[in-house]
């Protein structure tokens, strides 16, 4: 790819990004979704609580988007926006390929990293026996023994929920802040064990998960690990135009703040999905994108029209008089 121009640039092609640019498509905009291939829920067996698609595998949604996007006139490639400057009211963008594309608008869809406590093992389950989101997996691992490792505030928030799925729960403390009074006292009324301590090893079979071990040696078998994760947005590559990942609220993590219509702080950027909403399931984040993309497009219809109205009035003008000889 060399220089193209386009109306709209997605950077992301995940559900949000997809959603987005299948919305401007159908608007007739000139569309290219730039994608690095690196999909958040790619180790997951399938998406769950997508109506009409529940269970279906991450990589075969992915592929159905990226072949409707296609069908109406958009462009999907894989590759990585390296940098990112001002070109009058839109955008040019670097493309780790070597390409350039400018485009009036941009639409953010990079989605989030997930940073897993340092704890040896934890990583290898990520997706299978490790999970964080009970409406994501919890149906998966319902009825099994399951630990809700502490990783900070958030922690007792998964205690409550995965209390849900299975009577058979262990908060183990880890990282997290003791447990209140009124906290304690949920536990016991529940069922629920507590285990003070750190963790310095996940124990595993050639069938999964088995256990925990302490720091002082001992072992809490389970065989699921509910996690919450540290969660950060993609968004470095637009740090060049001032757009910066801040602190959620919650304490999750790291997103990009937007309005309700998707809007960021730089004019003419939109975000949706994961980058800026944490805790969105795939539904959330492909509603998202669509609502970006409807908004994208009706900025650049007032654009359109504008520019339309201004080269009417020129042509209306009266030229300059000329004096007969």
């Amino acid at each position: 790819m060399d220089e193209i121009e386009v109306d709209v640039m997605v950077v992301g092609g995940g559900a949000a990004g997809l959603s987005g640019a299948l919305m401007l498509a159908r608007a007739r905009r000139t569309v290219l979704v730039v994608d690095g291939g690196q999909p958040r829920n790619a180790p997951a067996e399938g998406v769950h609580g997508l109506l009409g698609h529940d269970g279906l595998p991450p990589g075969e949604l992915l592929a159905r988007g990226r072949a409707e996007v296609a069908s109406y006139g958009g462009t999907v490639v894989k590759d990585t926006v390296v940098g990112v400057a001002r070109e009058g009211d839109g955008f040019r963008v670097a493309l780790g390929s070597g390409g350039e594309v400018v485009a009036r608008r941009m639409l953010l869809a990079t989605g989030l990293v997930d940073r897993l406590p340092d704890v040896p093992g934890l990583m290898e389950h990520w997706g299978h026996d490790v999970v964080h989101c009970p409406y994501c997996h919890g149906w998966e691992v319902r009825d099994r023994p399951i630990a809700v490792l502490g990783t900070g505030a958030m922690s007792f928030h998964q205690v409550q929920l995965f209390r849900q799925w299975t009577d058979d729960l262990v908060f183990v403390q880890h990282d997290a802040p003791d447990p209140t009074r009124d906290e304690r006292l949920l536990m016991e009324a529940r069922g629920i064990r507590h285990v003070s301590g750190r963790v310095v090893e996940v124990l595993a079979d050639g069938g999964g998960i088995t256990g925990l071990r302490m720091a002082d040696g001992q072992v809490v078998e389970r065989a699921v690990i509910a996690v919450a994760t540290q969660m950060e947005a993609r968004a470095e590559a637009f740090s060049s135009l001032g757009l910066v990942a801040v602190d959620h609220p919650s304490g999750m993590g790291r997103h990009v703040p937007v309005d309700a219509q998707g809007r960021t702080q730089v004019e003419g950027l939109w975000a949706a999905g994961n980058v800026t909403d944490l805790s969105a399931q795939v539904g959330m984040a492909a509603a998202q994108g669509a609502q970006a993309g409807a908004m994208i497009n009706m900025d650049l219809v007032l654009a359109d029209g504008a520019r339309a109205v201004n080269d009417h009035l020129v042509r209306l003008a009266p030229g300059p008089s000329v004096r007969p000889a």
